[in-house]
């Protein structure tokens, strides 16, 4: 096909601009690639200089440097790839062949994108390292420190699973129970239910106006500080045991609320707020005619709800319940504003008497590799509720 056969409007400056494009992206993608293994061969020799500061200098380092080098290198392949089909694209226009043209330029945008897209990936990782070990490796010293790690790993982990995954679990559960509560009283209907809405609407607006931190310290000192936890639990407990036989140190212990569970009532109250309105979205997505079939048939607002709507809602929220989940995990290391030994407290304590950050790296790393699984089901739900629509399902 000639450039004098093509289709009558067609715009007679396509095929040269087509071939500018790529010829410019392709060059670009090669330069972009010198930069990249540049950029390498400098931050290995910081690198192998730092650890030869440390005395830690070995042939195994080098082979890891050498094909990290190499790696970087392999930039090359599709940029060259993209160049030489650039050039291949100019050879087809001259011959006419305007379509097999633009396939090589497709090809030659796509192999330059690859060498752009992965020399940005690299270049991330290398300044990461960079950062680790400049200075003589004292940032990584200050962060990563081995030893240090090695030796508080399980101080640090323990809290983690005894304190942090115990108020994780039980306020989630309280929360899945209290947002759907609030949820349906914001949805009550009729006249009668105004009062109820209002005072849902009011719940989530001031819940979701303050600070965790803020709610975690009112409710964490405010409550025990005002003394009417001493007046509340003695009597319901006095309602199952005779506490008039128990002596003083006893019965302070038996009234004692843990700060534990002050913890779980303000994160309850903070997130409920949340996620009574992820619960509100997902019900008032339901279709109404689903709704007045339901109340056709005779059943009660709550029948219809606990039958019908809340059922087929859920299957829609649980990808931002999940969201939501993954932020109150990340929120429980707050509870050390009221003075709980957490995981978060546990390691500024070690901070403090060894100088040293890494034990508070070993706390973001539990929580990384807590909520990243959570964050990949997250993902895979979306992926399968887009399926699921694209289908028309």
């Amino acid at each position: 096909m000639s450039a004098s056969n093509l289709p009558v409007g067609a715009p007679k400056q396509d095929a040269p601009t087509l071939h500018q494009s790529a010829t410019r992206l392709s060059v670009g993608a090669l330069a972009f690639a010198t930069i990249c293994a540049a950029v390498a061969f400098a931050s290995c020799r910081l690198v192998a200089g730092a650890l030869v500061y440390l005395g830690v200098w070995n042939a195994a380092w080098f082979i890891v440097f050498a094909a990290a080098v190499f790696c970087t290198l392999l930039l090359f392949v599709p940029a060259t790839r993209a160049y030489k089909l650039d050039q291949k694209a100019a050879g087809d226009f001259a011959r006419g062949d305007v379509v097999q043209a633009r396939i090589d330029i497709a090809e030659a945008r796509e192999k330059s994108f690859i060498t752009f897209g992965w020399g940005v990936f690299a270049l991330i990782v290398l300044g990461f390292i960079d950062f680790i070990l400049m200075n003589d490796a004292a940032v990584g010293r200050t962060f990563f420190l081995l030893p240090l790690m090695e030796a508080k790993w399980w101080l640090v982990a323990s809290k983690f699973l005894s304190v942090n995954l115990f108020i994780i679990v039980v306020a989630e559960i309280l929360v899945l129970i209290w947002g759907l509560i609030v949820a349906l009283a914001r949805l009550m209907p009729g006249p009668a239910g105004k009062p109820v809405r209002a005072l849902a609407i009011a719940y989530c607006d001031i819940f979701r106006g303050l600070p965790a931190i803020v709610t975690l310290y009112l409710i964490g000192f405010g409550i025990p500080t005002s003394g009417l936890s001493d007046l509340v639990v003695p009597r319901i407990l006095g309602l199952f045991t005779d506490l008039s036989v128990l002596s003083p140190a006893e019965y302070k212990a038996a009234i004692r609320i843990p700060v534990e569970y002050w913890c779980i009532l303000a994160i309850t109250m903070t997130y409920g707020a949340y996620v009574a309105e992820v619960y509100r979205s997902g019900i008032e997505s339901i279709h109404q005619s689903q709704v007045m079939a339901a109340r056709s048939l005779g059943l009660s607002y709550m029948q219809t709800m606990r039958y019908v709507v809340v059922p087929q809602a859920v299957r829609r929220i649980i990808a931002p319940l999940l969201n939501d989940f993954i932020g109150l995990q990340k929120d429980t290391s707050l509870v050390q504003v009221v003075g709980l030994i957490d995981t978060f407290n546990q390691s500024k304590i070690i901070a403090a008497g060894a100088f040293n950050l890494s034990a508070v790296t070993i706390v973001a790393l539990l929580f990384v590799i807590f909520t990243i699984p959570q964050a990949r089901i997250v993902d895979r739900l979306i992926e399968r509720d887009n399926a699921r629509i694209r289908a028309g399902g």
